[in-house]
Protein backbone atom coordinates (compact mmCIF):
# COMPACT_ATOMS: atom_id res chain seq x y z
CA UNK A 1 0.00 0.00 0.00
CA UNK A 2 3.01 2.32 -0.32
CA UNK A 3 2.11 3.16 -3.92
CA UNK A 4 0.29 6.53 -3.84
CA UNK A 5 -1.97 5.39 -6.67
CA UNK A 6 -3.39 2.65 -4.45
CA UNK A 7 -3.94 5.14 -1.65
CA UNK A 8 -5.93 7.28 -4.06
CA UNK A 9 -7.96 4.25 -5.17
CA UNK A 10 -8.93 3.32 -1.62
CA UNK A 11 -9.89 6.93 -0.96
CA UNK A 12 -12.31 6.76 -3.90
CA UNK A 13 -13.73 3.40 -2.85
CA UNK A 14 -13.29 3.16 0.93
CA UNK A 15 -14.93 -0.28 1.25
CA UNK A 16 -12.87 -1.85 -1.54
CA UNK A 17 -10.80 -4.85 -0.49
CA UNK A 18 -7.23 -4.50 -1.73
CA UNK A 19 -4.58 -7.23 -1.35
CA UNK A 20 -0.84 -6.56 -1.55
CA UNK A 21 0.73 -9.48 0.30
CA UNK A 22 3.18 -11.50 -1.82
CA UNK A 23 1.23 -14.74 -1.45
CA UNK A 24 -1.93 -13.02 -2.70
CA UNK A 25 -0.10 -11.42 -5.62
CA UNK A 26 1.18 -14.84 -6.70
CA UNK A 27 -2.17 -16.56 -6.23
CA UNK A 28 -4.22 -14.01 -8.16
CA UNK A 29 -1.59 -13.04 -10.70
CA UNK A 30 -1.43 -16.28 -12.68
CA UNK A 31 -3.61 -18.89 -14.34
CA UNK A 32 -3.04 -22.58 -15.12
CA UNK A 33 -0.34 -21.84 -17.70
CA UNK A 34 2.34 -21.20 -15.04
CA UNK A 35 4.64 -19.83 -17.76
CA UNK A 36 4.84 -16.25 -16.52
CA UNK A 37 5.93 -15.11 -13.11
CA UNK A 38 3.05 -13.19 -11.52
CA UNK A 39 3.92 -9.57 -10.70
CA UNK A 40 0.73 -7.55 -10.20
CA UNK A 41 0.64 -4.14 -8.56
CA UNK A 42 -2.11 -5.34 -6.23
CA UNK A 43 -5.35 -7.32 -6.23
CA UNK A 44 -8.68 -5.52 -6.05
CA UNK A 45 -11.76 -7.45 -4.91
CA UNK A 46 -14.77 -5.22 -5.52
CA UNK A 47 -18.10 -6.08 -3.97
CA UNK A 48 -20.32 -4.01 -6.22
CA UNK A 49 -20.71 -2.65 -9.74
CA UNK A 50 -20.04 0.82 -8.39
CA UNK A 51 -16.66 -0.29 -7.07
CA UNK A 52 -15.81 -1.86 -10.44
CA UNK A 53 -16.66 1.42 -12.15
CA UNK A 54 -14.54 3.34 -9.66
CA UNK A 55 -11.59 1.04 -10.34
CA UNK A 56 -11.92 1.36 -14.12
CA UNK A 57 -12.22 5.16 -14.00
CA UNK A 58 -9.23 5.40 -11.66
CA UNK A 59 -7.24 3.13 -13.97
CA UNK A 60 -8.02 5.37 -16.94
CA UNK A 61 -6.92 8.48 -15.11
CA UNK A 62 -3.74 6.95 -13.72
CA UNK A 63 -3.00 4.76 -16.77
CA UNK A 64 -2.89 1.58 -14.70
CA UNK A 65 -3.49 -1.64 -16.63
CA UNK A 66 -6.22 -3.95 -15.34
CA UNK A 67 -6.45 -7.73 -15.62
CA UNK A 68 -10.04 -8.95 -15.09
CA UNK A 69 -9.92 -12.20 -13.14
CA UNK A 70 -12.37 -15.07 -12.62
CA UNK A 71 -11.39 -18.54 -11.46
CA UNK A 72 -8.12 -18.37 -13.45
CA UNK A 73 -8.57 -21.89 -14.81
CA UNK A 74 -7.72 -20.82 -18.36
CA UNK A 75 -4.84 -22.27 -20.33
CA UNK A 76 -3.86 -19.36 -22.59
CA UNK A 77 -2.41 -16.81 -20.18
CA UNK A 78 -5.45 -14.56 -20.50
CA UNK A 79 -5.62 -13.88 -16.74
CA UNK A 80 -1.88 -13.47 -16.14
CA UNK A 81 -0.69 -10.26 -14.49
CA UNK A 82 3.06 -10.19 -15.01
CA UNK A 83 3.76 -6.50 -15.75
CA UNK A 84 2.56 -4.55 -12.74
CA UNK A 85 -1.14 -4.63 -13.61
CA UNK A 86 -3.90 -4.40 -11.04
CA UNK A 87 -5.79 -7.70 -10.86
CA UNK A 88 -9.53 -7.07 -10.77
CA UNK A 89 -10.97 -10.21 -9.20
CA UNK A 90 -14.75 -10.64 -9.28
CA UNK A 91 -14.79 -13.48 -6.74
CA UNK A 92 -16.70 -11.47 -4.11
CA UNK A 93 -19.44 -10.68 -6.64
CA UNK A 94 -20.83 -14.21 -6.60
CA UNK A 95 -24.53 -13.93 -5.84
CA UNK A 96 -27.65 -15.16 -7.56
CA UNK A 97 -29.60 -11.94 -8.06
CA UNK A 98 -32.89 -13.31 -9.29
CA UNK A 99 -34.84 -15.84 -11.29
CA UNK A 100 -37.70 -15.48 -13.75
CA UNK A 101 -39.71 -18.67 -14.09
CA UNK A 102 -41.62 -17.26 -17.06
CA UNK A 103 -38.47 -16.26 -18.95
CA UNK A 104 -36.35 -19.09 -17.57
CA UNK A 105 -33.58 -16.62 -16.86
CA UNK A 106 -31.19 -16.84 -13.91
CA UNK A 107 -29.57 -13.50 -13.09
CA UNK A 108 -26.14 -13.81 -11.47
CA UNK A 109 -23.05 -11.82 -10.66
CA UNK A 110 -19.97 -12.65 -12.71
CA UNK A 111 -17.94 -14.16 -9.87
CA UNK A 112 -20.31 -17.05 -9.22
CA UNK A 113 -18.86 -20.48 -9.97
CA UNK A 114 -20.26 -22.68 -12.69
CA UNK A 115 -21.09 -25.33 -10.11
CA UNK A 116 -23.12 -22.83 -8.06
CA UNK A 117 -25.04 -21.93 -11.23
CA UNK A 118 -25.78 -25.61 -11.83
CA UNK A 119 -27.09 -25.94 -8.28
CA UNK A 120 -29.21 -22.81 -8.58
CA UNK A 121 -30.73 -24.05 -11.85
CA UNK A 122 -31.51 -27.45 -10.30
CA UNK A 123 -33.25 -25.75 -7.38
CA UNK A 124 -35.77 -24.45 -9.92
CA UNK A 125 -36.08 -27.81 -11.68
CA UNK A 126 -34.07 -26.59 -14.67
CA UNK A 127 -30.64 -26.94 -16.25
CA UNK A 128 -27.80 -24.62 -17.19
CA UNK A 129 -26.22 -26.99 -19.70
CA UNK A 130 -22.67 -25.68 -20.14
CA UNK A 131 -20.39 -28.01 -18.19
CA UNK A 132 -16.75 -29.05 -17.83
CA UNK A 133 -14.30 -30.44 -15.31
CA UNK A 134 -13.31 -27.10 -13.71
CA UNK A 135 -16.93 -26.39 -12.75
CA UNK A 136 -16.09 -26.02 -9.07
CA UNK A 137 -13.57 -23.21 -9.52
CA UNK A 138 -14.22 -21.51 -12.87
CA UNK A 139 -16.59 -18.55 -12.85
CA UNK A 140 -19.37 -17.41 -15.15
CA UNK A 141 -17.48 -14.21 -15.95
CA UNK A 142 -14.47 -16.20 -17.11
CA UNK A 143 -16.69 -18.61 -19.05
CA UNK A 144 -18.23 -15.65 -20.87
CA UNK A 145 -14.85 -14.01 -21.50
CA UNK A 146 -13.59 -17.12 -23.34
CA UNK A 147 -16.91 -18.47 -24.67
CA UNK A 148 -16.21 -21.69 -22.81
CA UNK A 149 -17.45 -24.95 -24.29
CA UNK A 150 -16.90 -28.17 -22.40
CA UNK A 151 -18.17 -31.71 -22.61
CA UNK A 152 -21.73 -31.23 -23.92
CA UNK A 153 -21.27 -28.78 -26.77
CA UNK A 154 -22.45 -31.49 -29.15
CA UNK A 155 -25.91 -31.24 -27.54
CA UNK A 156 -26.14 -27.69 -26.20
CA UNK A 157 -23.50 -25.53 -27.85
CA UNK A 158 -21.05 -23.17 -26.14
CA UNK A 159 -21.58 -20.47 -23.51
CA UNK A 160 -22.61 -18.05 -26.25
CA UNK A 161 -25.92 -19.84 -26.77
CA UNK A 162 -26.94 -19.48 -23.11
CA UNK A 163 -26.41 -15.78 -22.42
CA UNK A 164 -29.65 -13.82 -22.48
CA UNK A 165 -28.15 -10.55 -21.30
CA UNK A 166 -24.98 -9.03 -19.91
CA UNK A 167 -24.09 -6.23 -17.53
CA UNK A 168 -20.68 -4.86 -18.46
CA UNK A 169 -18.41 -2.05 -17.32
CA UNK A 170 -16.74 -0.91 -20.53
CA UNK A 171 -13.12 0.17 -20.71
CA UNK A 172 -14.11 3.81 -20.28
CA UNK A 173 -16.09 3.08 -17.09
CA UNK A 174 -19.54 3.27 -18.67
CA UNK A 175 -22.12 0.74 -17.51
CA UNK A 176 -23.77 -1.24 -20.34
CA UNK A 177 -26.93 -3.35 -20.08
CA UNK A 178 -26.79 -5.57 -23.15
CA UNK A 179 -29.89 -7.29 -24.60
CA UNK A 180 -31.67 -7.51 -21.20
CA UNK A 181 -32.80 -11.11 -21.71
CA UNK A 182 -34.76 -10.51 -24.89
CA UNK A 183 -35.36 -13.51 -27.14
CA UNK A 184 -35.80 -11.35 -30.23
CA UNK A 185 -33.94 -8.08 -30.57
CA UNK A 186 -33.14 -6.71 -34.02
CA UNK A 187 -32.24 -3.20 -32.93
CA UNK A 188 -28.74 -2.95 -34.33
CA UNK A 189 -25.47 -4.58 -33.31
CA UNK A 190 -25.63 -7.29 -30.66
CA UNK A 191 -22.91 -5.99 -28.35
CA UNK A 192 -23.67 -8.85 -25.94
CA UNK A 193 -22.26 -11.33 -28.43
CA UNK A 194 -19.27 -9.08 -29.05
CA UNK A 195 -18.39 -9.24 -25.36
CA UNK A 196 -18.60 -13.04 -25.27
CA UNK A 197 -15.14 -14.37 -26.09
CA UNK A 198 -13.46 -10.96 -25.87
CA UNK A 199 -11.14 -12.08 -23.02
CA UNK A 200 -11.69 -9.00 -20.89
CA UNK A 201 -10.28 -6.65 -23.53
CA UNK A 202 -13.50 -4.68 -24.17
CA UNK A 203 -15.14 -4.55 -20.78
CA UNK A 204 -15.49 -6.19 -17.40
CA UNK A 205 -18.47 -8.54 -17.26
CA UNK A 206 -20.08 -7.95 -13.87
CA UNK A 207 -23.39 -9.75 -14.34
CA UNK A 208 -25.28 -12.05 -16.65
CA UNK A 209 -28.76 -13.31 -17.38
CA UNK A 210 -28.36 -17.02 -18.07
CA UNK A 211 -30.84 -19.02 -20.11
CA UNK A 212 -32.01 -22.23 -18.49
CA UNK A 213 -33.64 -25.23 -20.11
CA UNK A 214 -35.37 -28.47 -19.20
CA UNK A 215 -33.26 -31.11 -17.50
CA UNK A 216 -31.95 -33.67 -19.98
CA UNK A 217 -33.73 -37.00 -20.28
CA UNK A 218 -32.25 -39.97 -18.45
CA UNK A 219 -28.84 -40.70 -19.91
CA UNK A 220 -26.58 -43.72 -20.17
CA UNK A 221 -22.80 -43.67 -20.23
CA UNK A 222 -20.66 -46.05 -22.27
CA UNK A 223 -16.89 -46.51 -22.47
CA UNK A 224 -15.52 -47.87 -25.73
CA UNK A 225 -12.06 -49.15 -26.67
CA UNK A 226 -11.02 -48.48 -30.28
CA UNK A 227 -8.22 -50.23 -32.21
CA UNK A 228 -7.05 -47.35 -34.43
CA UNK A 229 -7.43 -43.62 -35.02
CA UNK A 230 -9.65 -43.89 -38.09
CA UNK A 231 -12.25 -45.63 -35.94
CA UNK A 232 -12.85 -42.43 -33.92
CA UNK A 233 -14.85 -40.60 -36.57
CA UNK A 234 -16.50 -43.78 -37.86
CA UNK A 235 -17.82 -44.66 -34.40
CA UNK A 236 -18.93 -41.07 -33.88
CA UNK A 237 -20.90 -41.13 -37.15
CA UNK A 238 -22.38 -44.53 -36.26
CA UNK A 239 -23.54 -43.47 -32.80
CA UNK A 240 -24.75 -40.05 -33.88
CA UNK A 241 -26.93 -41.64 -36.56
CA UNK A 242 -28.60 -44.07 -34.17
CA UNK A 243 -28.58 -42.35 -30.77
CA UNK A 244 -29.35 -38.91 -29.35
CA UNK A 245 -25.90 -38.02 -28.09
CA UNK A 246 -25.30 -35.73 -25.14
CA UNK A 247 -21.51 -36.09 -25.21
CA UNK A 248 -18.83 -37.90 -27.20
CA UNK A 249 -15.32 -37.57 -25.72
CA UNK A 250 -12.12 -39.41 -26.54
CA UNK A 251 -8.66 -39.96 -25.07
CA UNK A 252 -5.60 -42.04 -25.89
CA UNK A 253 -3.90 -44.89 -24.08
CA UNK A 254 -1.18 -42.44 -23.02
CA UNK A 255 -3.78 -40.22 -21.35
CA UNK A 256 -5.33 -43.27 -19.71
CA UNK A 257 -2.01 -44.27 -18.13
CA UNK A 258 -1.65 -40.85 -16.53
CA UNK A 259 -5.17 -40.65 -15.15
CA UNK A 260 -4.94 -44.20 -13.75
CA UNK A 261 -1.68 -43.32 -12.07
CA UNK A 262 -3.46 -40.32 -10.56
CA UNK A 263 -6.04 -42.52 -8.84
CA UNK A 264 -8.75 -43.27 -11.41
CA UNK A 265 -10.07 -46.82 -11.67
CA UNK A 266 -9.62 -48.96 -14.75
CA UNK A 267 -13.05 -49.78 -16.14
CA UNK A 268 -12.22 -51.98 -19.12
CA UNK A 269 -9.71 -54.77 -19.66
CA UNK A 270 -8.95 -53.93 -23.28
CA UNK A 271 -5.58 -52.29 -23.92
CA UNK A 272 -6.21 -50.21 -27.02
CA UNK A 273 -4.73 -46.97 -28.39
CA UNK A 274 -8.01 -44.98 -28.27
CA UNK A 275 -10.99 -44.74 -25.95
CA UNK A 276 -14.34 -42.98 -26.09
CA UNK A 277 -16.71 -41.95 -23.31
CA UNK A 278 -20.14 -41.27 -24.76
CA UNK A 279 -23.39 -40.26 -23.12
CA UNK A 280 -26.73 -40.69 -24.83
CA UNK A 281 -30.47 -40.43 -24.09
CA UNK A 282 -31.81 -43.59 -22.48
CA UNK A 283 -35.52 -43.07 -22.00
CA UNK A 284 -36.54 -46.70 -22.20
CA UNK A 285 -35.44 -50.21 -23.10
CA UNK A 286 -35.70 -49.33 -26.78
CA UNK A 287 -32.88 -46.79 -26.45
CA UNK A 288 -30.75 -49.35 -24.60
CA UNK A 289 -31.36 -51.89 -27.34
CA UNK A 290 -30.44 -49.34 -30.01
CA UNK A 291 -27.21 -48.57 -28.18
CA UNK A 292 -26.32 -52.26 -27.99
CA UNK A 293 -27.05 -52.69 -31.69
CA UNK A 294 -24.84 -49.70 -32.52
CA UNK A 295 -22.10 -51.21 -30.39
CA UNK A 296 -22.42 -54.56 -32.16
CA UNK A 297 -22.30 -52.82 -35.55
CA UNK A 298 -19.06 -51.13 -34.51
CA UNK A 299 -17.56 -54.42 -33.35
CA UNK A 300 -18.57 -56.14 -36.57
CA UNK A 301 -16.95 -53.38 -38.65
CA UNK A 302 -13.73 -53.66 -36.65
CA UNK A 303 -14.08 -50.15 -35.22
CA UNK A 304 -14.73 -51.17 -31.59
CA UNK A 305 -12.66 -53.69 -29.65
CA UNK A 306 -14.48 -53.68 -26.34
CA UNK A 307 -16.86 -51.62 -24.23
CA UNK A 308 -18.76 -51.27 -20.99
CA UNK A 309 -22.08 -49.64 -20.10
CA UNK A 310 -22.41 -47.97 -16.70
CA UNK A 311 -24.76 -49.86 -14.39
CA UNK A 312 -25.18 -47.04 -11.87
CA UNK A 313 -24.58 -43.32 -11.41
CA UNK A 314 -21.41 -44.05 -9.45
CA UNK A 315 -20.08 -46.25 -12.25
CA UNK A 316 -20.93 -43.53 -14.78
CA UNK A 317 -18.92 -41.09 -12.65
CA UNK A 318 -16.03 -43.58 -12.64
CA UNK A 319 -16.12 -43.73 -16.44
CA UNK A 320 -16.26 -39.95 -16.74
CA UNK A 321 -13.30 -39.53 -14.42
CA UNK A 322 -11.14 -41.33 -16.98
CA UNK A 323 -11.77 -38.37 -19.29
CA UNK A 324 -12.27 -35.46 -16.90
CA UNK A 325 -9.30 -36.35 -14.70
CA UNK A 326 -6.70 -36.06 -17.47
CA UNK A 327 -5.88 -32.36 -17.12
CA UNK A 328 -5.44 -32.64 -13.36
CA UNK A 329 -3.26 -35.74 -13.72
CA UNK A 330 -0.92 -33.90 -16.12
CA UNK A 331 -0.70 -30.63 -14.19
CA UNK A 332 2.34 -31.57 -12.05
CA UNK A 333 4.37 -32.08 -15.23
CA UNK A 334 3.59 -28.52 -16.46
CA UNK A 335 2.71 -29.55 -20.00
CA UNK A 336 2.75 -27.30 -23.02
CA UNK A 337 -0.82 -27.17 -24.28
CA UNK A 338 -2.60 -26.68 -27.58
CA UNK A 339 -6.38 -26.26 -27.73
CA UNK A 340 -7.52 -26.46 -31.34
CA UNK A 341 -10.74 -26.72 -33.33
CA UNK A 342 -11.74 -28.14 -36.71
CA UNK A 343 -14.95 -28.72 -38.56
CA UNK A 344 -15.94 -32.29 -37.86
CA UNK A 345 -15.84 -33.00 -41.59
CA UNK A 346 -12.22 -31.88 -41.74
CA UNK A 347 -11.19 -33.98 -38.77
CA UNK A 348 -10.19 -37.30 -40.43
CA UNK A 349 -7.64 -35.79 -42.82
CA UNK A 350 -6.33 -33.40 -40.17
CA UNK A 351 -5.84 -36.16 -37.59
CA UNK A 352 -3.48 -38.02 -39.89
CA UNK A 353 -1.44 -34.89 -40.65
CA UNK A 354 -1.39 -33.92 -36.98
CA UNK A 355 -0.26 -37.34 -35.80
CA UNK A 356 2.55 -37.40 -38.37
CA UNK A 357 3.61 -33.88 -37.36
CA UNK A 358 3.68 -34.66 -33.65
CA UNK A 359 5.58 -37.92 -34.17
CA UNK A 360 8.16 -36.17 -36.33
CA UNK A 361 8.65 -33.07 -34.17
CA UNK A 362 8.40 -34.63 -30.70
CA UNK A 363 10.36 -37.88 -31.06
CA UNK A 364 11.74 -37.72 -27.51
CA UNK A 365 8.73 -36.22 -25.78
CA UNK A 366 5.51 -37.69 -24.48
CA UNK A 367 2.44 -36.23 -26.19
CA UNK A 368 -0.95 -36.67 -24.53
CA UNK A 369 -3.99 -35.75 -26.59
CA UNK A 370 -7.68 -36.02 -25.97
CA UNK A 371 -10.79 -33.95 -26.48
CA UNK A 372 -14.31 -33.30 -27.61
CA UNK A 373 -14.32 -35.23 -30.87
CA UNK A 374 -18.06 -34.63 -31.27
CA UNK A 375 -17.52 -30.89 -31.73
CA UNK A 376 -14.09 -30.93 -33.36
CA UNK A 377 -12.04 -29.74 -30.36
CA UNK A 378 -8.70 -31.41 -29.55
CA UNK A 379 -6.41 -30.82 -26.57
CA UNK A 380 -2.72 -31.58 -27.16
CA UNK A 381 -0.40 -31.75 -24.14
CA UNK A 382 3.35 -32.06 -24.56
CA UNK A 383 5.24 -33.18 -21.44
CA UNK A 384 8.75 -31.79 -20.92
CA UNK A 385 11.65 -34.25 -20.62
CA UNK A 386 13.25 -34.20 -17.20
CA UNK A 387 16.65 -33.27 -18.63
CA UNK A 388 15.44 -30.29 -20.70
CA UNK A 389 15.45 -26.70 -19.47
CA UNK A 390 12.06 -25.00 -19.42
CA UNK A 391 13.12 -22.23 -21.80
CA UNK A 392 14.44 -24.73 -24.33
CA UNK A 393 11.29 -26.82 -24.01
CA UNK A 394 8.98 -23.85 -24.58
CA UNK A 395 11.02 -22.64 -27.56
CA UNK A 396 10.84 -26.06 -29.19
CA UNK A 397 7.09 -26.32 -28.59
CA UNK A 398 6.50 -22.82 -29.96
CA UNK A 399 8.25 -23.80 -33.17
CA UNK A 400 6.06 -26.88 -33.50
CA UNK A 401 2.94 -24.85 -32.73
CA UNK A 402 3.75 -22.64 -35.71
CA UNK A 403 3.75 -25.77 -37.88
CA UNK A 404 0.52 -26.92 -36.26
CA UNK A 405 -1.06 -23.51 -36.89
CA UNK A 406 -0.10 -23.71 -40.55
CA UNK A 407 -1.71 -27.15 -40.78
CA UNK A 408 -4.84 -25.85 -39.10
CA UNK A 409 -5.01 -22.95 -41.52
CA UNK A 410 -4.96 -25.33 -44.48
CA UNK A 411 -7.84 -27.27 -42.97
CA UNK A 412 -9.85 -24.17 -41.98
CA UNK A 413 -9.39 -24.67 -38.23
CA UNK A 414 -8.75 -22.46 -35.22
CA UNK A 415 -5.71 -22.26 -32.93
CA UNK A 416 -8.07 -21.70 -29.99
CA UNK A 417 -11.24 -23.67 -29.39
CA UNK A 418 -12.32 -22.73 -25.86
CA UNK A 419 -9.54 -21.07 -23.84
CA UNK A 420 -9.05 -17.87 -25.80
CA UNK A 421 -5.90 -16.40 -27.33
CA UNK A 422 -4.40 -14.66 -24.29
CA UNK A 423 -0.61 -14.57 -24.29
CA UNK A 424 0.05 -18.16 -25.32
CA UNK A 425 -1.63 -18.15 -28.73
CA UNK A 426 -1.14 -14.51 -29.68
CA UNK A 427 1.67 -15.26 -32.16
CA UNK A 428 -0.63 -17.58 -34.11
CA UNK A 429 -3.78 -15.48 -34.32
CA UNK A 430 -3.21 -14.75 -38.00
CA UNK A 431 -3.52 -18.46 -38.78
CA UNK A 432 -7.17 -18.25 -37.72
CA UNK A 433 -8.11 -14.65 -38.52
CA UNK A 434 -7.43 -12.62 -41.64
CA UNK A 435 -5.56 -9.30 -41.61
CA UNK A 436 -8.85 -7.52 -42.27
CA UNK A 437 -10.52 -9.24 -39.31
CA UNK A 438 -7.67 -8.44 -36.95
CA UNK A 439 -7.69 -4.80 -38.07
CA UNK A 440 -11.41 -4.57 -37.32
CA UNK A 441 -10.91 -6.21 -33.93
CA UNK A 442 -8.24 -3.64 -33.08
CA UNK A 443 -10.66 -0.89 -34.02
CA UNK A 444 -13.43 -2.36 -31.87
CA UNK A 445 -11.06 -2.64 -28.94
CA UNK A 446 -10.11 1.02 -29.24
CA UNK A 447 -13.77 2.09 -29.19
CA UNK A 448 -14.57 0.19 -25.99
CA UNK A 449 -11.24 0.79 -24.26
CA UNK A 450 -9.78 4.03 -25.69
CA UNK A 451 -6.89 4.21 -23.24
CA UNK A 452 -5.93 0.55 -23.56
CA UNK A 453 -6.18 -0.31 -19.87
CA UNK A 454 -8.07 -3.63 -20.13
CA UNK A 455 -5.88 -6.71 -20.33
CA UNK A 456 -3.22 -5.07 -22.50
CA UNK A 457 -0.95 -7.44 -24.40
CA UNK A 458 -3.60 -10.15 -24.53
CA UNK A 459 -5.14 -11.32 -27.82
CA UNK A 460 -2.93 -8.90 -29.79
CA UNK A 461 -0.55 -6.03 -29.00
Amino acid sequence: MTDPRLTELTARAPSLRLLTELADLIHYGRDWTRRWGPAPLAVALPGSIEEVQAIVRWANERQVALVPSGGRTGLSGGAVAARGELVLSLERMNRVLGFSDTDRLLEVEAGITLQAVHEAARSHGLLYPVDFGARGSCTIGGNIATNAGGIRVIRYGTTREWIGGLTVVAGNGELLELNRGLVKNSSGYDLRQLMIGSEGTLGVVVGAQLKLTDPPPPAQTMLLALPHMDALMKVFALFRAQLKLQAFEFFTDVALRHVLAHGAQRAIDADQPYYVVTEYDALDDGDEQTALLAFEDGVREGWISDGVIAQSESQAATLWRLREGITESLAPRKPYKNDIALRIGAMPAFLHEMQALLAREYPQMEVVWFGHIGDGNLHINVLPPEDMQQAEFIAHCERVTRLLADTLQRHGGSISAEHGIGLVKKPYLESTRSEAEIALMRGVRTVFDPNGILNPGKLFD
